[in-house]
């Protein structure tokens, strides 16, 4: 089956907003609902959840971000009980970041709904195609932020009635 650019423009238009929607619609533990978690902290702590313990410089790699932004992350997760720092056993000047055993069942109930669902998604895939889909996602947040920054931004591009 071959898609035009503008079928396949006009079923993400469609399909982005369910996909977010339905995202939103997770509800939050009960017990974590006090402590205003961010959506910069899902992916912290997700990374947490799926690759176990990291040192601060390890996530921030991980999060595209520095190592301050992470380590002030952490610092807020710590103060609210669900983070903890230890130190690395083969490096005592390491910090080891993880979920606080207290934490952990709430955060992996809540959060492995999202990886089940993209482990479905993506397990038929070759390693290429998941590629692909991983790179159009990085493309469209990208021109999406560079829309965001440019001045009178979303009207590049949009046409007036119907796409040819």
């Amino acid at each position: 089956m071959s898609t035009s650019v503008d079928d396949a423009v006009r079923a993400l238009l469609l399909l982005m907003p369910r996909m977010v929607g339905r995202a939103k619609r997770i509800p939050v533990p009960a017990e974590l609902q006090s402590l205003a978690l961010a959506p910069r902290h899902l992916s912290l702590l997700s990374y947490l959840l799926f690759d176990g313990p990291l040192t601060v410089n390890d996530l921030a790699g991980r999060l595209e971000v520095a190592p301050t932004t992470v380590s002030l992350m952490v610092g807020e997760l710590s103060g609210k009980g669900i983070l903890e720092r230890r130190e690395d056993p083969a490096d005592r000047r390491r910090r080891i970041v993880s979920i606080t055993d207290a934490q952990r069942p709430s955060i992996s109930a809540w959060l492995a709904r999202g990886a089940t669902a993209w482990r479905q998604a993506l397990e038929p895939l070759t390693p290429d195609q998941r590629q692909l889909v991983i790179d159009t996602l990085r493309a469209y947040e990208a021109a999406a932020a560079e829309t965001d920054s440019a001045p009178e931004a979303g009207t590049e591009g949009v046409t007036e009635g119907p796409v040819p």
